[in-house]
């Protein structure tokens, strides 16, 4: 076989491969879940996009190796060096905390699996779509349409069916609870659609929810995306995320400031800010002088039977984190906080703030790499701001990294593999461009 059909075949399978993860990603919950409720070894299951992202990273690697187009857009880019080097660091700072017996072997291991594989994922799909526009022409239905049968199921969770319903797959307390509620108060049932959690759902339907505002926005007649939206907000409405509330509504904001930004009038965006305001003096009012509002919007009520609501944990975890921080700029290494963190043989470390994590496991120097290469991608993004998929990137980055001041949402699989699988497809046009212009 000449190697030019081998690399073209290759690449075709890559392609598939990583178009297969993003579209099954939103199920990843539900179908280990089931999967497990009849042939067990839950675990096994829970890896099979490891797996295949193992296989994709074989693939990739031989593309690099034998295609130079790809070595010149992959290789020879800074983004790409500063994941090499915060790869580097969170696996040496791995090494020295199990010698120095801080976490144990599967608290690292899970750890570094948590950090790394997103990125791993985003410099695959960066390299095959470098050489195959499969990927950026799927990309639109490959967000929307799992998400609209994520949406459609979480509205049968809202509408028709019990709120154990999912105990009939398997959930239970040994792999994903099969509902979850406000404060332990059966009156306040979270829906959690395919995801493995409420606050999972909410944070996910940020990225395909940004992506419907979008279009439309640009296709005000379309009712398909009109549709979508509307649903999907009644969707994240009853997951009781406020996190997700708060991130999709800056994306919202992005897209807006970014689209119409320049058309509107320093008048407006005054009478805007000013109206947001008045809206948050009132609505901060009623809900304190409403039981079910503060359920909905504080999580706790004046006269709750709850001895600590989620809001003290969530303060108490956020001044830990903080504390541990800046008391310690070197780390205690990956699996020593975060969700990793419960496999150690202390009581675990969780931050509620993925940024805060990252400080905990590998220290500043970790900490502001992965910051720099936060801040190198949504510049990029920014000066494709015109783009589709690099608007609605960065505008879904600017919501999720909210959340992110509240939550480890970067550890959930739906999220990572998602959002950072679109960005490695959306940097390609980028620096191609750029390359030209040069």
């Amino acid at each position: 076989m000449k190697a030019s059909t081998l690399k073209y075949y290759i690449l075709t399978i890559a392609s598939f491969a990583v178009l297969a993860i993003l579209a099954l990603i939103p199920f990843h919950a539900f179908m280990t879940v089931w999967a497990t409720s009849v042939f067990g070894h839950y675990t096994a299951f829970r890896l099979w996009k490891e797996v295949l992202l193992a296989f994709c990273a074989l693939l990739a690697i031989y593309l690099v190796l034998f295609d130079a187009k790809i070595r010149t857009h992959t290789m020879t880019r800074r983004l790409l060096h500063i994941i090499a080097a915060y790869m580097v660091v969170t696996l040496v700072w791995a090494l020295i905390a199990v010698l120095r017996d801080s976490v144990t072997i599967k608290a690292a291991a899970y750890g570094t699996l948590l950090n790394l594989r997103y990125l791993a994922f985003f410099v695959i799909c960066w390299a095959v779509a470098v050489r195959s526009s499969r990927l950026q022409k799927y990309w639109l239905k490959v967000v929307l349409v799992p998400a609209a049968l994520v949406i459609g199921f979480g509205l049968l969770q809202i509408l028709v069916l019990p709120h154990d319903f999912l105990r009939h797959f398997g959930y239970s307390d040994a792999t994903i609870p099969a509902f979850e509620t406000i404060n332990n108060n059966g009156n306040y049932v979270r829906i959690q659609s395919f995801l493995r959690g409420a606050n999972p759902l909410g944070t996910y339907l940020i990225i395909p929810l940004t992506v419907a505002f979008y279009w439309a926005l640009k296709n005000r007649r379309d009712w398909r995306y009109w549709t979508l939206l509307s649903a999907g907000v009644v969707v994240l409405a009853y997951s009781f995320s406020r996190a997700a509330w708060i991130g999709f509504i800056v994306s919202m904001i992005t897209v807006v400031a970014v689209m119409y930004g320049a058309k509107i009038s320093r008048k407006w965006w005054l009478i805007g800010a000013a109206s947001v305001v008045l809206v948050g003096i009132v609505g901060v009012i009623t809900v304190n002088q409403n039981a079910r509002l503060q359920n909905i919007f504080l999580h706790t009520e004046t006269k709750s039977s709850v001895a600590t609501s989620s809001n003290g944990g969530h303060v108490a975890a956020l001044r830990q984190g903080a504390s541990d921080v800046l008391n310690e700029p070197f780390g205690r290494g990956p699996g020593s906080a975060g969700p990793a963190s419960v496999y150690n043989n202390h009581p675990p470390r969780i931050a509620e703030n993925y940024y805060l994590q990252i400080g905990q496991e590998v220290g500043w120097l970790g900490l502001g790499l992965f910051v720099s290469l936060q801040l190198g991608i949504a510049y990029i993004f920014w000066m494709r701001k015109n783009e589709p998929l690099q608007l609605c990137l960065l505008a879904s980055l600017a919501g999720i990294t909210v959340v992110a001041m509240l939550s480890h949402p970067w550890t959930d699989d739906t999220l990572a593999y998602l959002w950072w699988g679109l960005a490695g497809i959306a940097l390609v046009p980028t620096i191609t461009k750029h390359a030209k212009k040069r």
